[in-house]
């Protein structure tokens, strides 16, 4: 029997299917995206034509100056208005912070649901330079009492010099909007050492395997939006 393999999508049919998924939720992108590329191609094609020349030769250059210069903007604030809108489509969906967290690259080790209710309430652990961080989502009071109880089990691993830091995903007072989690734990201050790290995860090895497997459904922010980046990296 031969295999039978699917064709890779196209970088054009990705960004279509972000255009149309980033439609949903803003009505407007097909008129901010023309009006981007006009005013950064047009703004931008003056100066070329003032630094080329208004030769023949100078005229060309800064129509290419401009068609390109207006594309990148074009892909700039796509970029950004398509991040928004997947944000905007799963938030408060179970597994949307999790997803979120995944956004999180070098530097950071995420482990999605270390404590949960049956009530779909998750604590979610992130280790980065600022410490050992309990991201919670689900009902406040709830998501309060579990981050208080993993706190108490994490710094008898942890030891008095690892900060433990907690914050809860919302849009209430203290709290902190889904799309702006991982720029907020970006900006938290380093407190440790990379080779801290290192051990911290070590020593929480034991406390992770003595916790039940989380019957939670995998967040749906990583799939579109990795892809929705893919499509504006090329």
């Amino acid at each position: 029997m031969s295999n039978v393999t699917e064709p890779p999508r196209g970088r054009l049919r990705q960004l279509r299917q972000a255009y149309t998924i980033t439609k949903r939720e803003d009505r407007n992108i097909g008129l901010l995206l023309l009006l981007t590329f006009l005013l950064v191609g047009g703004v931008l094609g003056v100066i070329g034509w003032w630094a080329f020349g208004s030769s023949l030769l100078g005229l060309i250059l800064s129509i290419v100056f401009a068609v390109l210069t207006g594309i990148l903007g074009v892909l700039i604030v796509f970029g950004r208005r398509a991040e928004k809108a997947a944000y905007t489509q799963v938030e408060g969906q179970v597994g949307a912070g999790a997803g979120a967290l995944q956004m999180l690259k070098r530097g950071w080790e995420v482990k999605p649901a270390v404590a949960f209710t049956k009530n779909q309430d998750v604590v979610h652990r992130v280790i980065g330079r600022p410490g050992v961080i309990l991201v919670g989502e689900g009902n406040p009071t709830r998501v309060r009492n579990l981050i208080t109880s993993e706190k108490k089990k994490h710094a008898r691993i942890a030891g008095e010099e690892v900060p433990i830091l907690d914050v809860i995903i919302g849009r209430d007072e203290g709290q902190v909007p889904l799309p702006k989690l991982v720029k907020h734990l970006r900006k938290l201050p380093k407190s440790i050492k990379p080779a801290q790290m290192t051990s911290l995860l070590y020593k929480l090895k034991a406390l992770d395997a003595m916790r039940p497997v989380a019957p939670m459904p995998r967040g749906p922010v990583p799939t579109s939006m990795k892809g929705q980046r893919k499509a504006m990296r090329g």
